[in-house]
C-alpha cells in the first residue's frame, strides 16, 4: 500500500490517496493516477522516506528540493532545508508542561489549564 498526493497548478496538495505500491511495477503510479485525474501525482510517505514529509493537503510540493512542505505556521519561523520542518527563532523548553508560540513576543508560552 502507498500513499499518492494530487497537486493543483500551484503545487499545491489537493487530495491524498492510497493506491498501488511501486513494488506491482506493471505501471508508473504516479503517472498512471495523475493521467486518470488530470493532474500532477507524486508519492508520498507516513514515515518521511519519500519526498520528507507526509503530505497533507495544502502543504506545497517543492520541486527543487523534492519535498512536500508545510505552509509556514508564523511569519518568524524558517525552513529547516534538511528536514522541510518549519523552526520557531527559539527552542521550545523541554520539560512537562503545555506551550504556544506567541508570535508578537516571538516567544514560548505556558498553556495553564
Amino acid at each position: 500500500m502507498a500513499h499518492y498526493a494530487f497537486l493543483d497548478e500551484n503545487n499545491v496538495v489537493t487530495e491524498v490517496i492510497v493506491g498501488k505500491d511501486e513494488t506491482d511495477t506493471t505501471h508508473d503510479w504516479e503517472q498512471y493516477y495523475g493521467a486518470i485525474r488530470g493532474q500532477v501525482c507524486k508519492r508520498t510517505s507516513y514515515n518521511g522516506n519519500i519526498r520528507k514529509n507526509f503530505a497533507g493537503i495544502g502543504c506545497n510540493y517543492d520541486a527543487q528540493r523534492d519535498a512536500f512542505i508545510a505552509q509556514q505556521p508564523y511569519p518568524s519561523w524558517t525552513l529547516n532545508e534538511d528536514t522541510c520542518h518549519w523552526s520557531a527563532p527559539t527552542q521550545k523548553p523541554n520539560d512537562d508542561k503545555i506551550y504556544r508560540w506567541d508570535e508578537p513576543t516571538l516567544a514560548w508560552v505556558e498553556v495553564t489549564v
